[in-house]
């Protein structure tokens, strides 16, 4: 199974029902390749189709995917989606790499110092960008070929 990357709660998460219609039904295999997962305060069915957007990064973006699994939590739930295809999990990927490096700034207390986010965010891709690397997500959708 695929690598779920973990979003940060302080970053806001909206969940959208979309009709099936709108994704197609055969991209339901790409659930095994991996994704996002985020706390959120209610339950989605497995293979749910949805719209997911985090408005304060940027109010336009919108990925689209499937729910992968959703378990219960003590406050609401941790929902994985997977995204329908490589190019959509890879555009995912950045966002939340983006809101990763806004995260360690915040636990840095760099506040407005431009040069201070930006030596704070070279520092976390250098750390962790190969998590995020197009490469990582291109063996992500090789590996259920191998198996």
């Amino acid at each position: 199974m695929g690598r779920f990357l973990p979003h940060p709660d302080d970053v806001p998460v909206e969940l959208t029902l979309l009709k099936h219609e709108c994704i197609s039904r055969q991209r339901l295999h790409t659930i095994s390749l991996g994704g996002m997962a985020c706390n959120y305060h209610r339950a989605w069915r497995h293979g749910t189709a949805l719209e997911v957007r985090m408005p304060t990064l940027n109010p336009d973006l919108r990925y689209l995917g499937y729910v992968a699994w959703c378990l219960r939590r003590k406050r609401g739930y941790l929902v994985g989606i997977a995204f329908v295809d490589e190019q959509m999990l890879f555009s995912a990927r950045m966002g939340e790499q983006v809101c990763q490096i806004e995260r360690y700034r915040r636990l840095h207390d760099a506040h407005d110092d431009l040069q201070e986010t930006q030596a704070l965010a070279l520092e976390w891709v250098q750390q962790h960008a190969d998590e995020f690397s197009h490469d990582t997500v291109r063996k992500a959708f090789a590996q259920p070929v191998l198996d």
